[in-house]
């Protein structure tokens, strides 16, 4: 697909899960799917996970 002139082949998010940033620590979260660290490491999309879907299909990728 060419946008903007530049031959683009697919996206990707920083980070799919909450993660440890060394920096930071647990304290800052980037990830598309929340990890609640203190009931058992479940995992919870958040809105930009579904926003980001929503743009893979928007752009036929997904």
């Amino acid at each position: 697909m060419d946008r903007d002139g530049a031959n683009v082949r697919g996206y990707f998010a920083w980070s799919l899960l909450d993660n440890f940033e060394w920096h930071l620590g647990y304290t800052k979260r980037f990830g598309l799917i929340y990890v609640d660290y203190k009931n058992g490491l479940t995992r919870h999309l958040k809105s930009s996970a579904y926003w980001f879907l929503q743009f893979l299909k928007a752009e036929g990728g997904a």
